[in-house]
């Protein structure tokens, strides 16, 4: 048996003509860039997500760093993030020439330890970046009275979260921004790329949607004066005033959700709750299978309805463990082998190995085994089977 630890075309073949049609129709009208099909998806995932605004964007790393620059923050401040991520939370970070301070996570969790968190802010301190990881949301109270009480932004990188319902409402994931990756394997994936920041603040919304067409139009001429105006500064009385792509009031970038992409998501998005709920099955079936045995199956937080876009299992063996999967045809494998604060990109910010140590055993004895939600019942208990015999030799 080969079994894939993301496989991408089921889930296509699932609902293979909603999406090939769709994605027709834009090939017939000629709007590629832009258009209808891209703001009725802005909207309806800000509805499902529970946000006044969505502004797409080319990816999640894009989304992220939208929103740090709609937020201000640059060389000279400091965000608050995990080194247990994928690398572009931190990427977008010194993107925008802030500096990540790596803070570990909670041993059952893996998501931001809140105490850790607050004891990292410094002056220069101006957001905390949490992660929910693998589909489990973090302690968004805790986060958000830390923020409140400090005055800092908090900026919820849900990349793998997108569906996670926190305190029986997804809203509460957000923070003052959210953002999304729609990388093909994520809960909600297109067959490209695309990323989405969400937030109730308008003036966040309208900088995002300037900076991500070269800082351009009336919105970029917008967020230009507001700037001026926070500065306490006086607005230049030669500005050229235009609302067209060739007025330009930001540096900027371009990143934009093809039309494609975004008729495919709007379909997926209707069955979106249908593929978190196959997700949540298997990881229950895993559980059950699996208790009493030698491996440390994913916590669930309390106040969180995890989405499974990992299952991963934890044993001070993984390596061996994962090599007899391998030899079986199970693919499996560590999200992330190499902690951010060890990577030689931040080597400059002096971290060392022992600094953060629930976030360094992590990547030694963690590995993530297929949750997808098309997983066929024979190959779920196939995989319990090489599971099982791997505790034996």
């Amino acid at each position: 048996m080969d079994i894939s630890l993301m496989n991408i075309q089921r889930q296509h073949e699932v609902h293979a003509k909603e999406y090939e049609e769709a994605a027709l129709g834009v090939l017939r009208s000629g709007g590629y860039i832009g258009g209808a099909e891209v703001a009725a998806f802005e909207e309806e995932f800000a509805a499902y997500e529970g946000a006044k605004y969505g502004i797409s964007c080319g990816n999640g790393t894009d989304a992220l760093v939208l929103a740090l620059r709609a937020l201000g923050i640059g060389k000279g401040d400091e965000v608050i993030t995990v080194s247990w991520t994928f690398f572009a939370t931190a990427e977008s970070i010194a993107a925008v020439g802030a500096t990540p301070v790596f803070v570990d996570v909670c041993a059952d969790t893996y998501c931001m330890d809140p105490a850790l968190a607050e004891a990292a802010i410094t002056p220069r301190t101006k957001a905390i970046l949490p992660v929910h990881f693998y589909g489990q949301s973090c302690d968004m109270d805790a986060l958000r009275r830390i923020c409140k009480k400090h005055g800092l932004y908090l900026v919820a990188d849900c990349a793998q979260s997108t569906g996670t319902t926190y305190r029986g409402e997804r809203r509460n994931t957000l923070g003052d921004v959210s953002c999304f990756s729609f990388f093909p394997t994520k809960n909600l994936g297109c067959d490209g790329d695309g990323g989405m920041v969400l937030t109730d603040d308008e003036a966040v919304a309208r900088a995002c949607r300037s900076l991500k067409v070269h800082g351009s139009g009336k919105d970029g001429l917008w967020t230009l004066k507001r700037e001026y105006a926070q500065k306490n500064m006086p607005f230049p009385e030669n500005m050229p005033d235009g609302e067209s792509k060739y007025y330009n009031y930001l540096i900027g970038y371009n990143s934009r959700l093809d039309a494609i992409q975004a008729a495919i998501l709007r379909k997926k998005l209707t069955h979106l709750d249908e593929f978190i709920q196959g997700r949540r099955k298997n990881a229950a079936l895993y559980n059950a299978a699996l208790q009493g045995t030698e491996y440390t199956t994913p916590a669930e937080a309390k106040d969180s309805e995890h989405s499974y876009y990992i299952y991963a299992l934890k044993h001070p063996g993984a390596q061996a463990v994962m090599e007899k999967l391998k030899q079986k045809g199970v693919s499996c494998g560590t999200y992330y082998p190499v902690p951010l604060h060890l990577q030689g990109a931040f080597a400059q910010l002096g971290y060392r190995e022992g600094d953060l140590p629930v976030t360094e055993e992590l990547s030694k004895t963690t590995f993530a085994i297929p949750v997808f939600p098309e997983l066929y019942d024979e190959e779920r208990s196939y995989i319990i089977q090489v599971l099982k015999e791997a505790l034996h030799g």
